[in-house]
Formats: C-alpha cells, structure tokens, sequence
C-alpha cells in the first residue's frame, strides 16, 4: 500500500514531474474547452519572408501579405524565369489626361505593300500607329492590341501575330491559309496607360474580390472573409493552407466556433479599388476593345499558290495554331483535327473511356456540350449545383464516364460545400491513369486578381502531378485548355482582364512545355472566329473545342 514516507515526500507515483505534466495537461483541456486555443489559428501578423534580391512584379506593400515563397529552389528559379517571360514594356506613369492616352478613333492601320499579288502561304504584314487623343502619334509601347485575318462569307479567320515596336508602333502579321478575299481586323484592347492600372491595382490591392464562409456548429453560425492574401491586422485567422501542396488560404476566426467548423464556400463581394481618374481609362466604346480603323484599304485578295494546294507558310514562327475555314478549325500545330458530325460518332470515339474534367466554368462547358449532345449520356444526380458541380455522368451502352469538378480556392462561386472544394493536383494524385483515361484541365480565370506568382505556384504543383501520373500511366491523355479572350466592360476588366489572361496563357504554356500534354488553344480558336469575344464561347466555337478534344482521344478515326 503507497503512503507518504516519513519524511514528509510524496511516494515516487507523485512525483514533482508528474505533477507538472498534470497541470499542463489540465491547462490545455480548459483551454480547448473554452475556445481560447486553437491550433488552426495563426496571427495574420505572421508572414514568411522573401528571398532576398529578387525581382518582382509586385510593390512593397503587396509583399507584405500576399507574397508565398516557392517550396523548391527550382521553383525560385523558374519563376524567375517566368516573370521575365511575361515582363510587359514600361508603360506611362498616371499623371497625364485622357487626351494624352491612347485612342483608338484616331490611331490607324496600314496594310504594308509586298508585292504584286498575294498567294496561299504567304505572310501578310500590318503597320498599326497609335495616337493619343489630340491625334498625335504616341512615343511609347505597351498598348494591348489584338488582330485576326478573315473572310464572313467563307466563315475563315485567323489571329495575328501583334509585335511592339515600342514607339507607339506595332505590326500585326498573318498566314495566308485560303484563295479570295482577306479582310484585316485590329482592336484596341486597353491603351497603355490602362496596363499601369492593371499592374496597380494587382500589386496594391490584390484582396479586391473576397470570399466568404459558413462557420457552423449546431445553431451557431458564424460567415467570415477568406482570401489568400489577408493584409496585417492583429486579428487570428483561420489557417487552412494545404498541407500537402503548400497552397495558401485562410478565413477570419469565427468569435464563438473553432476553426474546423467551417462549412463551405463562396465569392463574396469585390470593390473595384479604382481611382477616380483611373476609371477614364476604362470606357467601353471609347478607349476599351474598340476597333482601330485603316488608313487605306482593309482587305486584300488571296490567290491560290501555284507550287501547291496546301499552304506553304513561309516563316513558321511564329504562327498560329489553326485557322477557320467553312467554320471548321484546321490545326496548323499538333494533331489533325477530325470532324465528329453526329452523336454516333462522339459515342464511338469515347467508347470505354473515362473523362475527368478539372478547372473553371470554361471547362464546365464542355461536360454540358457533351451530356446535351449524347442522348446515353445521363447526368448522375449528386445534388450539387448546376453552377458549381461536381458533376458525373454515365453512358452504360458505350462504357463512358464522364466527370467534372471544379479547380478549388480561390474559384468565384456559388456556395459549395468544403468537402467537395479540392485542389487538381491532389485529385490528380488518385487518378491511375492508361489508355482509357482522359484529364483535361482548364485554370486561368479566377487567378486575375492575384499577384502572378500565385497562379506560377499553382501550376507548379499541377505539373508535378501530371507527370506523377504520366509516370505511372504514360498513354493517359493530358488535355489543357487555354485561356481566351472575353468581352469587357468596367467591372470584367478589372477583375479579369484580357491583359491578366494573355499573361496567365503565356505561364500556363511556358510551365508545361516539355511535358506530354496537348493543347487546346482557346486563345486562337476565339480570337480567329467571328463571333464577338465571350468568356464562355459560343456554341459553334464550343463544337470545334469538342472536334479537337476527340481528335486527342481518337487521332485515327476517319472524318
């Protein structure tokens, strides 16, 4: 039987030490249990530092709370790379008028002379002045300028080739794909002055579209901001970065619930932290994708190459990556692209395969393409959101699965629940991959916001998992679509500007080069089209995006 010694000391079960394990054990219990310690928060106060001597794109006050170091030292490295990559000529300081910026109405363009007659394959050049409002000739780059060859009554386009000469000077220059007529078209997207807006606004205010979450416990709720960049405040925040790819999020704490409450997601509200005289710079008909018009004649007439049928192109780089012709997009890189015309010949490609769609609503179009178009193609019902997914659907006769699921955080949505908010490379992790097995991936419109190296370091972690699974499985078919052109109006070009998107195409591309992936190039496919610039393209361009997917998937069949 244990009792106190004779000299007054506890038995050796009672210990000093065990008796200060035992406190400290107590403490953390009355802690817990009074909500005042909780391992998921972090003080927002708490940064990680920068490497030293880089460059960036990003201000000092930007680096303060939304600068993520990379996890790997060759990360650091590419993304070096990648922001000189996309580095964009100096553009004018914000202390001018508006009749000193760009204008469209009086800039102009000029088909540059050749030479006597125009053949298949050769390149047609454009001169493109910019001129201010005043109508004088602007002495700086850095407008954002967009161009496309076409014939309506032959449904034929093309994109130019926009090279700044950094002057207020830029050529435009196109292939000659078919016989007749060319016409020449060339937009104003954002004046120069606009870009140093754009780059303001994503160094200073990169918290300007917010997000929300439901904290919930029993009749307790609680809907709280969530963001990746939170600027420094005392207050804790719920720390949710993800532990396996380092991707960063985090939410205000809840006052009365833990962190691990918390229920779904959503966007919440944006301000579009504009100044007053930078608002000028973005009006619609006036200085904001308009049309720059010619100072002589617009179109030229093709005649057919006398040395071949098909077009020779006489510089091959840069070029486009198709064209349209009879509203049929024919692939000048990469594979053939094959003509599927009726449900029959869809179900027949996709026989035995298994899709798994990932990315924006822009992907999301194509689940909806398919699944309205295949008539064994049913919609499984998860209950979820028509707006938000995930979705999955099955065609029992041909042996098809088809499945989308939206890119995680920071994606703009409609409220869906956290367990179904997952981040493409961890799903692609699960995923076995082999010769039945499709992924086609699209991410790039929610990222505008965002400092540049936030998108870099999401597509870092994606590419590790594509080639982990192409290791595995190396016939499995990696499909990435691009970004795409949009129509603007104030709100769009702010948050989502043609400008953050050529940006983001360039990255995306310049990531997976290398890798055994195939493109889907949206930027091209709507740029060449006549339809006017859409964020969700029209269906007549969604049918040729469908045609070249399954010329991937099934390169042989016959047309």
């Amino acid at each position: 039987m244990r009792h106190l010694s004779l000299r007054g000391r506890w038995d050796p079960i009672f210990s000093p030490k065990l008796m200060i394990f035992l406190l400290i054990v107590m403490f953390f219990v009355i802690m817990l249990k009074t909500r005042q310690l909780d391992f998921w928060t972090v003080p927002i106060k708490v940064q990680r530092p920068l490497p030293a001597n880089r460059s960036s794109m990003l201000s000092q006050q930007s680096k303060d709370f939304c600068r993520f170091p990379p996890l790997f030292p060759e990360d650091a490295l590419e993304e070096h790379y990648l922001l000189d990559l996309v580095a964009w000529p100096k553009t004018p300081p914000l202390n001018t008028t508006l009749s000193e910026t760009s204008s469209p109405k009086n800039s102009i363009f000029t088909i540059l002379p050749g030479r006597d007659k125009w053949h298949v394959g050769d390149q047609l050049q454009v001169r493109i002045q910019i001129k201010d409002f005043r109508n004088v000739a602007k002495k700086s780059g850095g407008d954002v300028i967009v161009a496309r060859l076409h014939n309506q009554d032959l449904d034929a386009g093309v994109s130019g080739h926009v090279v700044d000469h950094l002057n207020g000077s830029y050529t435009a220059s196109f292939p000659l794909l078919w016989t007749g007529g060319a016409t020449v078209e060339v937009i104003l997207v954002h004046p120069s002055e606009a870009v140093t807006v754009l780059r303001r606004l994503n160094a200073e205010e990169p918290d300007r579209v917010n997000f929300v979450s439901i904290f919930k416990l029993g009749s307790i709720s609680e809907s709280l901001i969530c963001n990746i960049c939170f600027r420094p405040t005392e207050a804790p925040l719920c720390n949710f970065t993800d532990i396996l790819t380092g991707e960063p999020w985090f939410c205000s704490k809840p006052k009365e619930l833990n962190c691990d409450s918390r229920i779904n997601h959503a966007m919440g509200h944006f301000d579009l932290k504009l100044k007053a005289e930078e608002t000028k710079l973005f009006q619609s008909g006036t200085n904001m994708k308009v049309r720059i018009e010619s100072s002589g004649p617009t179109s030229i007439n093709v005649l057919a190459n006398p040395d071949s049928d098909e077009p020779q192109l006489q510089k091959p780089e840069p070029r486009p990556s198709g064209y349209y012709y009879n509203g049929e997009w024919r692939a000048l890189v990469g594979a053939a692209v094959q003509n599927f015309p009726d449900p029959a010949a869809i179900s027949q490609c996709l026989r035995g395969k298994i899709l798994h769609m990932y990315g924006d609503s822009t992907v999301r179009q194509f689940y909806e393409h398919l699944v309205a178009t295949l008539p064994d193609l049913n919609d499984f019902d998860l209950h979820s959101s028509k707006m938000t997914g995930p979705f999955v659907a099955f065609d029992s006769t041909h042996n098809i699965q088809v499945k989308y699921r939206p890119h995680g955080v920071p994606i703009r949505i409609k409220p869906i629940a956290t367990t179904e908010l997952r981040y493409i490379a961890t799903d692609l992790d699960t995923i076995s991959g082999g010769p039945n097995t499709v992924v086609i991936l699209g991410i790039w419109a929610h990222f505008g916001t965002f400092p540049i190296e936030i998108y870099v370091h999401r597509l870092q972690n994606i590419r590790r998992s594509v080639i982990r699974m192409l290791n595995r499985s190396p016939d499995t078919a990696v499909i990435i679509r691009t970004a795409n052109p949009k129509e603007l109006e104030i709100n769009k070009a702010v948050l989502n500007s043609d400008w953050y998107s050529l940006q983001r195409d360039k990255i995306l591309r310049a990531i997976f080069k290398g890798v055994n992936v195939h493109w889907l190039d949206a930027w091209d496919m709507v740029l060449a089209h006549h339809h006017p610039h859409m964020l969700h393209p029209p269906p007549p361009i969604i049918k040729n995006m469908i045609n070249v997917i399954l010329s991937y998937i099934c390169p042989h069949t016959t047309s």
